[in-house]
């Protein structure tokens, strides 16, 4: 049913936006990893509403309560079952929608699909449902954390600001410094003010996320169905209003010669050049992993838009509620934490490295 990401180390996931809680299972998970619990609410507190004056303004404490799977501060190897308590749903703002289906969201296609929806916030379709995500994530971080592999995602892009140069030009120690999550200061100002613009008008705004995964071991990822920039782009594209993914030059290969796109060899077996991304024949070559994910802008605005009805009718739909004018900023420690998941899984199935 799609619930289940992963092959050793997996998460299923439970939970609508105005449900009860949001929550998830996560096996195959290695036992004696110290798990640090402020930690994990740290990553869960970069994803949560209401943290900016340019967020959704729907305020939910998002507290990770932890109910097996841990002992003593360790994990057993048991599997980790947690939830996060919804707080603040407001769904009598959906009220008007029980009837309408919103442009470009996930209404009508539930609706076909299921013969039923939870019209209140999206329900499953919702991004809260993420949460689960940026739980195992965290959870996934600790154990990359023994072998010596980061995580690294930052806004490179909002709507038409976007960063020159790749990731090496930029201090990434700045990410969390503003609201936007992105590593230059000035292209930062420029991105909160347009958002604030953005979101006074009622409409909403797209952008791209880039992440890094340094220390990753040679060796991760399958040749042929798993290659891992494989991996990582399912991942990536399984994220709420993601609509692509490239790797390394990505697009940009394209209009280049392979005289150019070719990263040549180095002492030690390292390149001189990390066009490919840091993965050859969907293998890690040891260098940096790096890629950039787009998000689409929001599609539910509070603008009116004409519509259509579940008999079909013409109607006219202006949307009320707490939504994000901008996503991407919300969606960096997802990004990461889908990385996370990936690479953990990856390792994992290698059955070489000892964590």
């Amino acid at each position: 049913m799609g619930n289940t990401f992963g092959h050793i180390f997996t998460l299923t996931t439970f939970g609508e936006s105005h449900g009860e809680a949001i929550g998830g299972v996560v096996d195959g998970f290695p036992a004696g990893i110290d798990i640090d619990v402020d930690f994990v609410q740290r990553e869960l507190d970069r994803r949560r509403p209401g943290q900016s004056h340019i967020s959704t303004s729907r305020r939910e404490s998002d507290r990770v309560e932890l109910l097996s799977g841990v002992f003593e501060g360790k994990s057993t190897g048991c599997p980790i079952g947690f939830i996060v308590r919804n707080e603040n749903q407001r769904s009598a703002d959906y009220e008007e929608m029980r009837h309408v289906l919103r442009p470009s969201h996930a209404d009508f296609t539930y609706q076909a699909k299921y013969g039923v929806r939870d019209y209140r916030g999206g329900g499953r379709s919702s991004a809260r449902v993420t949460i689960a995500r940026v739980v195992a994530g965290a959870l996934a971080k600790l154990a990359l954390k023994r072998l010596g592999v980061s995580i690294q995602a930052y806004t490179s892009q909002i709507g038409d600001i976007a960063l020159d140069g790749d990731y090496t030009q930029f201090d990434l120690s700045l990410t969390e410094t503003n609201p936007v999550r992105c590593p230059e200061p000035e292209k930062a100002r420029q991105m909160e003010e347009l958002v604030a613009q953005v979101k006074a008008e009622g409409d909403t705004l797209g952008g791209c996320i880039t992440c890094v995964a340094k220390g990753c071991p040679v060796g991760v990822g399958e040749p042929e169905f798993d290659k891992l920039h494989a991996r990582l782009a399912y991942a990536m594209l399984g994220i709420n209003a993601a609509k692509g993914f490239e790797i390394g030059s990505g697009f940009a290969s394209a209009s280049q010669r392979g005289s150019a796109a070719n990263d040549l060899f180095g002492k030690g077996f390292t390149t001189k050049t990390n066009h490919c991304g840091g993965i050859q024949g969907g293998i890690s070559n040891g260098q940096d992993i790096y890629f950039r994910v787009a998000f689409k802008p929001v599609p539910t605005i509070l603008q009116a838009q004409p519509t259509l009805d579940v008999d079909g009718n013409e109607t006219i739909l202006k949307a009320r509620g707490r939504h994000d004018p901008c996503v991407v900023p919300r969606a960096v420690p997802i990004v990461e934490a889908m990385t996370a998941m990936v690479l953990l899984d990856q390792i994992l199935l290698q059955k070489t490295v000892t964590i």
